[in-house]
């Protein structure tokens, strides 16, 4: 798993947006590192959020914005009745399960990137509130939301994350990487 992204990153703009949005991905990935079905899915602070409820959002929107640029419906349809259960596991989900489709939804986000002719290629957007109000956005636009949005829930990972057993990113990071193995 990516850990940083060096300052040649990879290739041009786009490999670049990429290896953010990887390196991103894997520090979410890696708060769950070592821990249960329990300490995943529990919510040892103040917020409402888990650690694997976290990864099941983050994969289902990215997943979603990926459709929306390929003229398509999202594969999960979240609406006032049920937008919560994106945070949370529900019936017979696992984290393992969630870790896996999250890498099949990277997988299908670096294909589609990588596919279209330019980054300058607009998409449009539902007309709802929580979209831009100019109602299309470029390739480039829509990296740059994954990179945030996936950042921004990274984030909120470590803190859970610390809060359960006081790991922090580092630490995972070298948790990850085998450190201490004999």
């Amino acid at each position: 798993m990516v850990t940083h992204v060096p300052a040649e990153a990879p290739g041009d703009e786009r490999g670049a947006l990429l290896a953010f949005l990887a390196e991103q991905r894997g520090a979410l990935r890696r708060t769950v590192l070592g821990l249960t079905h329990e300490q995943a899915t529990s919510r040892p602070s103040a917020s409402e959020l888990s650690l694997a409820g976290l990864i099941k959002h983050v994969a289902e929107v990215e997943q979603g914005w990926v459709a929306r640029a390929q003229g398509e419906q999202p594969a999960v349809a979240r609406d006032e009745s049920n937008w919560d259960e994106c945070f949370r596991l529900v019936g017979d989900e696992t984290v393992e399960g969630q870790l896996a489709y999250y890498e099949k939804v990277a997988a299908e986000t670096e294909a589609f990137i990588r596919s279209v002719p330019s980054l300058d290629d607009t998409f449009a957007l539902p007309d709802q509130p929580w979209f831009p109000p100019e109602r299309r956005v470029s390739m480039r636009w829509l990296c740059l939301h994954l990179i945030r949005e996936t950042a921004r829930h990274a984030g909120h990972a470590d803190v859970i994350r610390e809060s359960l057993d006081g790991k922090t990113a580092f630490e995972l990071v070298a948790m990850e990487q085998g450190a201490g193995r004999d």
